[in-house]
């Protein structure tokens, strides 16, 4: 049963008063000195006569209780102090972890969080739909996750799609991957691979703009990257022997005209793979070109080489679903 609408110790500051309407607190406060005559009796009514104070006693609000038997016998008195310092110790206690979640939830928005009902006061069981929501309202940027078939690259102000068997990355020390396919295994030559990634990054170490350009100047580095030589100087594939180029051409992505180069590479060891650039002009900031790279393990464990396909004509700017087509809207023709 929930308290009547009255003035209660405020959890969020114990030292004043806050206005509980019945079912949930308002944002009407006073210090306690202001209980007194001429206080109002709620902050809907205006001024008039003081609210009687409704005093806890065990097992949850209630009127004031009556005077008790002596405390000379049994449950007298000095049993009705001692619940009523429970009551207080309760109440102290209540405030104090109140002050500490709210603290420790602070977003530094400067906004309150919603104040816990008084101390006694039956919780309502929260639903399902209450749960997700609460969810999305603490975090604004999670309805941009919420689509498990989307991957947001806040960065470049582009959305990719996540065709099936790919994931987000995980524990990957390569910079700028965004998505992987799902599991790892063991490299030929050493250390730890995975089938397929992607990754998308901006341009900006040169003045070059020509998507052309710069898709045909980034292709080799990517093959030596991804087959070559890791981070840390291994040759997981025992280095690259060959490569053939084998599809390039215009592309409109993100409504934009793009340009796209794709390897087959041969390695030493293992069945090598394919590596793609693909650069356009961004649709954010600067416009600064924005390259997304293409890494996929050639063979039958190797993602589907038609992903890149997809993946590239599912490239969207955030916010704008629908925008696609323009200059060579279609990819060249897979091998």
């Amino acid at each position: 049963m929930t308290p009547p609408p009255g003035w209660y110790a405020d959890p969020t500051a114990p030292h004043q008063e806050r206005w509980w309407d019945g079912t949930a607190w308002s944002d009407h406060r006073r210090t306690p000195a202001a209980a007194g005559a001429g206080s109002p009796a709620s902050p809907e009514q205006g001024f008039g006569p003081p609210v009687p104070p409704v005093t806890p006693v065990s097992g949850g609000f209630g009127p004031p209780a009556g005077p008790g038997p002596s405390s000379s016998g049994v449950g007298g008195g000095g049993r009705y102090r001692a619940v009523a310092l429970v009551v207080v110790a309760a109440v102290l206690v209540a405030a104090v972890v109140t002050g500490a979640v709210l603290l420790r939830g602070s977003d530094g928005s400067g906004t309150e969080p919603d104040a816990a009902p008084p101390a006694g006061t039956p919780s309502a069981p929260a639903t399902t739909t209450d749960t997700a929501t609460s969810s999305a309202s603490a975090d604004p940027s999670a309805t941009s996750s919420t689509d498990p078939s989307v991957v947001v690259d806040e960065l470049n102000g582009i959305t990719l799609p996540l065709p099936e068997g790919w994931v987000l990355p995980e524990h990957v020390a390569e910079p700028d991957v965004v998505m992987t396919t799902d599991g790892t295994y063991d490299c030929p030559g050493g250390g730890i691979c995975r089938h397929g990634r992607v990754i998308s990054r901006t341009v900006t170490d040169t003045d070059e703009t020509s998507p052309r350009a710069l898709a045909e100047a980034d292709i080799a580095d990517a093959a030596d990257e991804a087959y070559d030589e890791d981070l840390i100087g291994r040759s997981p594939f025992g280095g690259i022997e060959s490569h053939q180029a084998v599809a390039a051409g215009q592309v409109a992505v993100s409504g934009r005209a793009g340009y796209y180069v794709r390897w087959r590479v041969t390695t030493a060891e293992g069945p090598g793979g394919y590596v793609q650039s693909l650069v356009f002009p961004s649709t954010v900031g600067t416009g600064a070109p924005v390259l997304v790279r293409y890494v996929f393990d050639a063979g039958e464990d190797g993602p589907p080489l038609a992903d890149m396909d997809r993946i590239t004509k599912g490239i969207r700017p955030i916010g704008d679903a629908d925008t696609g087509g323009g200059v060579g809207s279609d990819l060249g023709p897979t091998p």
